[in-house]
């Protein structure tokens, strides 16, 4: 087939977008369009734009992606702009009238109307085959959309709607096809893993799910992101800890731990059934990785909730933790109900003094690694190492494991049994 033009897609946001360009990247594949994805010099004739809406810097970062582009347009160096994704749904109105130069803006889940417009057929026998952007040994798997949680500075459930799960058939096929193309380990991936299959079977489905996929030829690593804490499905627990394939690693977004500020955040949990859980984890499933995230700077916020948090990271000890700064965002109950009179400087040392805190608990974490022999995925090669992961670290966010080129056998996709030597702050060295 005579190749139709070239298509840039760029992805902005999480891994969540991700797959979303994946799935439109694969239908463009297959209607003859030569494809590429977050390319070092985009110059495709067609250029389509997934954005994120999620905070203030994303936004920018979105507005300031299309702006460079709809320059591009105005200058007739490509053909056609297409914009998509949750900037576009939750701003839609908003962007028309001030991007006249983009041929046309999609939402989070009509994008597929973009091959239309270019009188194209969507292909609805190929909804489960994507053209991967990542390595071809891993895939992120997105189990359901949306979100039922009423968080007081969260924008997601105004741009995604209410929770919907896909069902678990669905989730197995699509699996099963992208082990007959070689992936390895899959990122289970949602706004909210915890609520998976209440609204479609009307009970917690996500354990059941776990144990469908681990059972398949060819499954050799399932990563979870993104769990609730609030109404935890404790019964993945067990499942985590007996299947080789599940990984012992789960991110589970905390925000914080003073009640004053849980209550304020909607966070529907206190700080003492917070306690209960991680202790239940960690007491169900040995030797876990935990990752979490902390919001500062939200409204009402004093110096003593910060402390309370500091001591609180300190005392657990996550494995990796991230922080971001609250962001004022339209919609939310906290846009409607609280006054955001943190100064933004204020919100960023705040920031820097949790990112501080942790940097010293993951090097010391790590530290402790050395010595210990862990199976080890093979990503890349860069210069003179081998870039690998542990089943503790998730693709983009987590540590890396450098072993050098001068090891033999090794090749990129694979397994292996490393050795760790040397340890960073944030990466390990193996043999």
């Amino acid at each position: 087939m005579k190749a139709k033009g070239v298509v840039d897609v760029i992805t902005l946001g999480c891994s969540k977008n991700l797959v979303d360009s994946e799935l439109l990247m694969r239908q463009f594949e297959v209607l003859g369009y030569k494809v590429r994805h977050d390319a070092e010099n985009p110059d495709g004739k067609i250029v389509v734009v997934n954005t994120c809406g999620f905070i203030g810097d994303a936004k920018e970062e979105s507005i300031n992606t299309i702006l460079q582009f709809a320059q591009l347009r105005k200058e007739q160096k490509i053909d056609k702009l297409f914009v998509m994704g949750c900037l576009s749904e939750r701003y839609l109105t908003e962007l028309k009238t001030e991007l006249p130069e983009v041929d046309r803006f999609y939402g989070k889940f009509n994008y597929t109307e973009i091959l239309k417009e270019l009188g194209q057929e969507y292909r609805a026998d190929l909804r489960l085959e994507r053209k991967l952007s990542t390595a071809p040994h891993y895939a992120y798997v997105k189990i359901s959309e949306g979100c039922n949680r009423t968080c007081s500075y969260c924008a997601i459930p105004i741009i995604t709607g209410k929770h919907r799960s896909r069902t678990m058939d669905d989730i197995v096929d699509e699996v099963k096809k992208l082990t007959s193309q070689g992936v390895k380990e899959f990122q289970l991936i949602a706004q909210d893993l915890s609520y998976y299959g209440l609204d479609r079977y009307k009970e917690l489905k996500l354990a059941e799910l776990l144990q469908r996929l681990s059972d398949l030829r060819g499954v050799e690593w399932l990563r979870l992101h993104y769990a609730y804490p609030a109404h935890f499905p404790y019964d993945i627990l067990p499942v985590m800890k007996e299947r080789d394939n599940v990984c012992r690693y789960l991110d589970i977004a905390l925000q914080h731990i003073s009640n004053n500020m849980l209550r304020k955040m909607r966070r529907n949990i206190s700080k003492e059934k917070t306690l209960e859980l991680l202790s239940r984890i960690r007491e169900e499933v040995p030797g876990i990785h935990l990752r979490t995230t902390m919001l500062l700077g939200h409204p009402g916020e004093t110096q003593e909730d910060v402390d309370e948090l500091k001591d609180f990271i300190r005392d657990m000890r996550f494995e990796r933790l991230g922080a971001f700064a609250f962001s004022n965002e339209e919609g939310t109950f906290a846009y409607d109900h609280y006054e955001d009179n943190i100064p933004q400087e204020e919100k960023q040392r705040r920031v820097d003094e949790v990112m501080a805190l942790q940097q010293s608990i993951s090097s010391e974490i790590n530290e402790a690694k050395i010595g210990q022999r862990l199976k080890v995925i093979i990503d890349r090669q860069e210069s003179d190492y081998y870039i690998g992961r542990t089943e503790f670290d998730s693709p983009e966010v987590d540590p890396e494991v450098l072993i050098p080129c001068s090891v033999p056998g090794i090749r990129i996709g694979d397994f292996y049994e490393s050795m760790i030597t040397g340890a960073a702050e944030f990466d390990l060295y193996g043999i």
